[in-house]
């Protein structure tokens, strides 16, 4: 019997690419069940049998190419991983691996053949696992979710999970991941879905507004607050309450939301008894979310530990765009045709060339940036498919580099009001001036502030570039983004 038949993934190589020299021997004594077609309509007929499968597939084919070939088995929902073999003719381009999970660049060596396709096949096995576990999606995604990566699937089935529960759930991950799409899921997906659904956003309600906000208020007193006396406790009653970057609350609120939490009542601003519902009248499931780090807030004193860990009972962390193999261009699409119909454009679809572009953007502003992008492309253009040359410059010179940058790379950042001065100083006639541009630090400032300006300093040095700084410093863009996004929510 073999390994398709036990559900493990099935090596299929296409073309050939295993032809002579034992290699299909070699793959099977190193434990790779391995299959062999000659051409790309063969293997569209072996595509439809029920295992996994890791196409291995030779660039040129007697029918088609293996770009053409990988197109195909994406426009027929035939989702297998696949590995493009390329002849050593030039540079490994886009154009010439789209569609592929990897490559290969022939001649390829024995040991590099066989420990790329065996992570090609633990990763195909990763998939059809998290398809079993997943949730079912229809093709208007999950409750406003797009996106059929690994790592979304398994945001689908924590969703899933968490939703019979009252517990309170406490959703992180970077600004535009979806946090508030996540709490509706939440919602939504629970046994009370036609009840309240009740969002305060603490960083849209001035602070001394909040606590009226979310408790009420004593009647005779006047706020205005869009929930009423009763405050959104009071509209949530039977249903959610979803508390957005609750990270922005001050320490005495965060100690009157640890307090409701614990016993169930809620103390009305301006009244320093009981508010007027008893402790078995308030039935609300509390969910959260912040995009700071809460660990980082809870050591840095901004945020209690106590409320810390009542929160945090059923995390959910929303990964970001760029850790979503394969999402971006789904997002895109799907976007692309639901914003043209609103418009009353004729976009249908993506080229080629847009989606590539696309995918190998590092999207720091995560879906809500991508979002944007196609607003404003369909905003200018019209026309059955969107091409590249519709999307803005740094989608199209990311492409063209190869490198993910940044839409203001060329800009210069502004400096925080309160931060303490430091240079960048380009000394032209300096002996050392190989060696780069110069700091020059305060004596007594902060060591945070001393990292900040360091990264701000290599930032400038590298044009703007913050793949370029992440790489001089041995960190990844994600770092240097949140860093950036901590400091902003910081002034």
């Amino acid at each position: 019997m073999s390994d398709g038949e036990f559900g493990k993934p099935v090596i299929l190589a296409v073309g050939d690419v295993l032809t002579g020299s034992g290699r299909i021997k070699l793959l099977r004594d190193a434990g790779l069940a391995v299959e062999q077609v000659a051409d790309g309509a063969s293997a569209l007929a072996f595509a439809q049998k029920p295992v996994p499968q890791v196409w291995l597939v030779g660039e040129i084919l007697p029918d088609m190419d293996a770009v053409a070939l990988l197109r195909t088995l994406s426009e027929r929902n035939l989702s297998h991983t696949a590995l493009i073999a390329l002849k050593n003719e030039g540079e490994p381009t886009a154009n010439r691996v789209r569609g592929a999970y990897d490559f290969l660049i022939e001649p390829v060596g024995d040991l590099k053949l066989v420990t790329a396709l065996r992570n090609a096949r633990e990763r195909a096995m990763l998939h059809a696992a998290v398809e079993d576990l997943s949730p079912d999606m229809g093709p208007a995604g999950y409750f406003g979710f797009i996106g059929r990566s690994v790592s979304m699937r398994s945001v689908y089935r924590m969703i899933e999970s968490v939703a019979a529960s009252r517990a309170t759930v406490f959703i992180t991950g970077e600004r535009g991941t979806g946090k508030i799409v996540c709490a509706n899921a939440i919602h939504k997906a629970g046994p009370n879905a036609a009840a309240p659904f009740v969002c305060v956003d603490c960083t849209a309600i001035d602070q001394d507004k909040l606590d009226a906000s979310i408790f009420g208020y004593a009647p005779e007193l006047e706020v205005d607050t869009e929930f009423g006396p009763g405050g959104a406790i009071a509209q949530a009653n039977g249903g959610t309450l979803y508390i957005r970057e609750i990270c922005a609350l001050d320490l005495p609120l965060q100690e009157k939301i640890l307090r409701f939490l614990q016993t169930g009542r809620q103390v009305t601003f301006g009244n320093a008894n009981d508010g007027e519902l008893a402790d078995d009248d308030i039935d609300v499931r509390v969910i959260c979310d912040t995009d700071r780090d809460p660990m980082k807030e809870v050591t840095a004193g901004r945020f209690r530990q106590d409320l810390f860990y009542r929160l945090h009972v059923l995390p959910i962390h929303l990964p970001a765009l760029r850790e979503r193999d394969g999402d971006a261009v789904e997002i895109a699409g799907r976007t692309l045709r639901e914003v043209a119909a609103e418009a009353g454009k004729r976009f249908r679809n993506l080229t080629p060339e847009a989606s590539a572009a696309i995918a190998a953007y590092d999207w720091p502003g995560n879906v809500r940036e991508l979002h944007s992008v196609i607003h404003e492309a369909v905003a200018a253009h019209d026309g059955m498919s969107l091409s590249l040359d519709m999307l803005p410059t740094f989608l199209r010179g990311s492409l063209e580099s190869g490198k993910p940058e940044s839409p203001n790379e060329a800009t210069e950042q502004d400096p925080a009001e309160d931060a303490p001065p430091a240079e960048i100083q380009t000394v032209a006639d300096d002996p050392h001036e190989d060696e780069g541009p110069v700091l020059k630090v305060d004596i007594g400032i902060t060591l945070a502030d001393m990292e900040r300006n360091f990264i701000e300093a290599t930032i400038d040095a590298c044009d703007g570039s913050l793949p370029r700084a992440a790489k001089m410093l041995g960190v990844s863009p994600s770092t240097l983004y949140r860093k950036r996004d901590s400091w902003t929510m910081g002034r």
